[in-house]
């Protein structure tokens, strides 16, 4: 990549970013100028707009839309990177620099989203203009409509000030709550001393918590050397690669409990409490639907998506909940008799930080399945090599690492890989950034955009670059990163985003990849993915031991199948209960009733969990989906296309897996259809295209082996 001199990293505006040069100095300096000169083309834009609807009749496209989009994507780029960074290499001065400059990011958004002349002009070509316009143009141009209108292009005066404070005061909460979590998920840790706290959990995990003493300072008492995964100390965190498998190995119920306790009631108190934050931005958000003419949040949430109203969302919760919940009850009675069987509990009831280990204890015993035990046979390079012979196999194309290391990068742990079609031409490209960094990354795993596809005016075409990002378990003293199954579904799940990103033939980007996709669609590819990890061919590629290179024994693969609807009905209802909850704090909740949003929760739970939340669970203070990103009343979203990405996978059910040519075909209109067209066209239309019929709730309950409920 040839750098462009002169010209500071952050105000590039295009190609891979330089990450190393964007500092939290550059971004006080050079933020500020970039707005001023975006705020200069936009006025430009105006007059001329305004000039023009004096002296015109009609606009066209490329008066409008066009010079709209170049001012918005060199701000998308720059602010882009910085929120890039701010996720994944989070320090108090990016944080500081992060959060000095977000109120004029948010005024200038606004100022656009409120521009009267601009929302004319869109009315006039949509006027005038609407029989020239293709498909894709029309979708773009009622997509930017009604995005202006949400965002207040409609309100003036006191109406207009007060929408323009609280969304800047939303904006200030959201990375206030985003902070909480990442601050309190790392200052709680545990350290433990005797072999007998540890006992249960496998040597991978010992390696990993006695690697974080020794990075912590921590000494094995005894002699004052340094921590040994065989002898200690061991500390314990709340980030995912250690809560998980601690919660659900550590056999002393006492250490689970505490550990429980810590991670459910994570930003809830002293210096990192959310609770207040949850109430203003909840009567926040009410205020802002209120102004815009909705009765509340979830009402103009839903007004954007695929889903025609808050009651239809309910319908399908509602319907998948009644198949779950007898499900549920029926599998913590079979935990319940199980751990009354085997373990040493002082009674026979189940305490939510005995659900993870009594599940892998039964599993275990029913299924002779340790998927600890599975790591070995899934390195990630290999799960890497066999997610690409997937995507080779599926969409024709080959995905390699780049070789010139000439991309600029963020941390030793990304890497760049290139994606080829069927005739070798470079097509898109993409980070990987797999590793917990509970320091300073933020939890969760993601795909967001680097660069969208796109033809300039001069030609040039603009190819699209993918940020995936996961939170795995990292190497640990010579051996590779094993994964999880958990974590090999969740770089297939990030992957599927990333490939609708990357592989869509849309040259407009506003429609390109992602872009104006309805939200409660957007899981269909990333979901899709996921059910591959099954596929026989797919995971005989992928898991081969690290050091024999051995496949995956046939009879646990066999047993891997099997697994997959054990408790079903439990992580069913988890996700029910967190989509309700969602909807109704967005739909019902107001500051003048007599219950907190905490309140409201457990009042849901008694339909939506069989074991009621316990005191300390404060779940909400570290729900960022809602609070910090961009699921609020819009969780459901999961859910919603989860029924279509399994009624996507049962297309390729329906002729055989084991069909290469058949399969390749369908793999072919999948591209083609869903991955391909993007936000051109509406999702059912594209859903229909490709499936041949409206989408059924039949194959996700197959899928999860759960039971339809009728009548």
């Amino acid at each position: 990549m040839k750098k462009q001199h002169n010209i500071p990293a952050i105000l590039a505006g295009g190609g891979l970013p330089n990450y190393q040069e964007i500092t939290p100095h550059s971004i006080d300096e050079h933020i500020p100028s970039l707005l001023k000169e975006l705020n200069k083309e936009l006025n430009s834009l105006e007059r001329e707009l305004e000039n023009d609807l004096k002296t015109h009749n009609s606009f066209t496209w490329n008066q409008v839309i066009n010079p709209l989009h170049k001012i918005g994507e060199k701000l998308r780029w720059s602010w882009g990177v910085i929120c890039h960074l701010n996720g994944v290499c989070n320090t108090p001065e990016l944080r500081d620099a992060y959060t000095k400059q977000q109120p004029e990011i948010v005024r200038f958004s606004n100022k656009i989203g409120q521009s009267k002349v601009i929302y004319n002009s869109l009315l006039n070509i949509k006027k005038s203009q609407f029989q020239t316009l293709d498909e894709t143009q029309i979708r773009i141009l009622e997509s930017e409509l009604l995005s202006m209108r949400h965002r207040g292009v409609g309100l003036s005066g006191i109406e207009k000030d007060s929408f323009n404070q609280n969304s800047e005061r939303l904006a200030e909460l959201s990375n206030e709550f985003s902070n909480h979590v990442l601050d309190a998920t790392k200052e709680w840790s545990l350290l433990l001393t005797k072999k007998s706290q540890v006992t249960g959990l496998p040597n991978r995990v010992l390696e990993n918590f006695a690697a974080v003493a020794k990075k912590s300072g921590d000494l094995y008492i005894d002699d004052m050397c340094a921590p040994t995964k065989e002898n200690g100390p061991w500390r314990v965190g709340l980030d995912m690669p250690s809560y998980i498998p601690f919660i659900t190995y550590c056999k002393d119920r006492s250490l689970r409990e505490i550990v429980y306790k810590a991670y459910v009631s994570r930003a809830s108190h002293d210096n990192f409490n959310n609770n207040k934050i949850i109430e203003e931005i909840l009567s926040l958000r009410k205020e802002q639907a209120h102004l815009l003419g909705y009765k509340n949040w979830a009402e103009l949430s839903i007004a954007s998506k695929m889903a025609k109203d808050i009651n239809e969302v309910e319908s399908l919760l509602e319907e998948l909940r009644s198949a779950a919940f007898p499900s549920g009850q029926k599998e913590i009675k079979a935990l319940e008799d199980y751990a009354k069987l085997h373990g040493e509990m002082k009674s026979t009831k189940l305490e939510p930080w005995d659900i993870g280990y009594w599940s892998e204890q039964l599993r275990q015993e029913k299924f002779n399945l340790d998927q600890e035990a599975l790591r070995p046979w899934f390195p990630l390079s290999q799960v890497l090599n066999g997610l690409f012979d997937l995507c080779e196999r599926l969409f024709d194309i080959k995905i390699i690492p780049s070789t010139n290391n000439e991309e600029p990068t963020w941390h030793q742990d990304v890497s760049f890989y290139n994606v080829l079609d069927k005739d070798n031409s470079r097509i898109a490209a993409f980070y990987l950034d797999p590793f917990s960094r509970s320091e300073t990354k933020r939890g969760g795993a993601w795909m967001d955009e680097c660069l969208t596809r796109e033809i300039k005016s001069d030609g040039t075409k603009v190819l699209p670059v993918a940020y995936l990002i996961c939170n795995q378990t990292p190497p640990v003293e010579g051996t590779p990163s094993l994964m999880s199954f958990e974590e090999v579904q969740t770089l297939f799940h990030e992957f599927g985003h990333g490939l609708q990103h990357m592989l869509t033939t849309i040259d407009y980007p506003q429609a390109a990849g992602i872009n104006n996709i309805e939200w409660d669609a957007v899981e269909l590819p990333s979901q899709f993915m996921e059910n591959w990890c099954l596929d026989r061919s797919t995971i005989m590629k992928i898991a081969k031991h690290w050091k024999t290179g051995e496949e995956l024994p046939e009879e646990e693969y066999k047993k891997l199948r099997l697994t997959q609807t054990f408790n079903s009905g439990l992580s069913t209802l988890r996700q029910i209960h967190f989509a309700i909850t969602d909807l109704r704090l967005h739909s019902q909740w107001d500051k003048g009733m007599k219950i907190t949003p905490d309140q409201l929760r457990r009042e849901i739970a008694k339909t939506t969990t069989v074991i009621p939340p316990i005191q300390e669970d404060q779940f909400l203070c570290a729900f960022s989906h809602i609070f910090a990103g961009g699921y609020s009343a819009g969780y459901y979203s999961y859910k919603w296309a989860e029924v279509l990405s399994a009624d996507a996978f049962s297309a390729f059910e329906e002729i055989g897996l084991q069909h290469e040519a058949k399969i390749k075909l369908s793999g072919k209109k999948f591209r083609e259809t869903i991955l391909s067209l993007g936000g051109s066209r509406s999702p059912s239309t594209i859903f229909k295209e490709f499936r041949g019929r409206e989408p059924s709730t039949n194959a996700l309950i197959r899928h999860l082996g759960l039971s339809a409920v009728s009548g």
